[in-house]
């Protein structure tokens, strides 16, 4: 939710943080839709749907080990409802962006989480992390679609490249949160 994009909700360092999965296990794409960035992401993780389920909605644990979440907080929750508040930065070079969002979060157990922003210095931000088993091959197909609008200025070339990298950043972290808790397990 992504973390933003839940989330919630940040490129080149894509690589790096990936280094434990092959071209087919793990994707990252973003492009520019008009004020915005559009993320599709996918990853098969080799743990159990708990484990991924466990670390995907554990918000206010995210600043933990997501890059450019300083502050991850539950507002309410209400059944399968929740409310954060998450603040912290989109990072391209030496420029950053801050970003603060209230989210509203729908959760599915074991299969989806969708989010929302409802508040916060984005014009538009919505993501949905979606569980697919795989017995075949002993784990879980991890999809993340998302898109976010600042409700600021970027500039038109270091603004979105800040945002692509930090989503990319961030699903890679949320990836290998979950594979080291599998497999401290």
């Amino acid at each position: 939710m992504p973390p933003w994009g839940l989330p919630t909700v940040a490129c080149a360092l894509l690589a790096a943080a990936s280094g434990a999965w092959s071209a087919e296990d793990f994707s990252v794409e973003a492009e520019r839709q008009g004020d915005g960035i559009e993320v599709r992401a996918r990853a098969f993780v080799a743990a159990p749907a708990s484990v991924v389920w466990n670390v995907l909605t554990d918000y206010e644990r995210l600043p933990a080990f997501v890059p450019g979440i300083v502050k991850s907080a539950v507002r309410e929750r209400r059944g399968p409802r929740v409310r954060l508040d998450q603040a912290g930065e989109a990072r391209f070079l030496l420029f950053s962006f801050p970003i603060t969002v209230q989210l509203e979060v729908i959760e599915s157990a074991p299969h989806w989480v969708v989010s929302r922003a409802v508040g916060g210095n984005l014009r538009r931000m919505l993501g949905r992390y979606e569980l697919r088993e795989d017995a075949a091959r002993g784990g879980v197909l991890l999809l993340y679609t998302g898109f976010i609008e600042p409700a600021f200025d970027l500039p038109p070339v270091i603004g979105p490249a800040a945002l692509r990298g930090t989503a990319e950043e961030q699903f890679a972290a949320m990836v290998a949160e979950i594979e080291r808790l599998a497999a401290s397990r």
